[in-house]
């Protein structure tokens, strides 16, 4: 899955818009869809693609909050950060 997000995220950091790609890897790490379950991971996609201006990331971006620990959720924010750090 670490090379599919970083392909994504590549994609999506060019521009355009792509926020929905974004999204797409929060639900597969929040739904393990594709054999990866992780909150943390999830929160941060979220979060991403949510300051992109997705509006269902939003959405689930709170309500998966409400399952993690505060830890978690600072780890994601940290992680969110870096990704953007190093795609900006």
């Amino acid at each position: 899955m670490d090379m599919l997000s970083r392909e994504i995220g590549g994609y999506a950091a060019q521009g355009g818009g792509h926020h929905d790609a974004l999204f797409e890897l929060g639900l597969s790490f929040c739904t393990g869809r594709d054999g990866t379950l992780d909150l943390v991971e999830a929160h941060k996609w979220f979060n991403i693609a949510a300051m992109r201006g997705n509006d269902e990331a939003k959405r689930y971006r709170l309500e998966l909050a409400r399952d993690m620990s505060k830890a978690e959720i600072m780890r994601a924010q940290k992680r969110a950060r870096e990704w953007l750090s190093t795609v900006h």
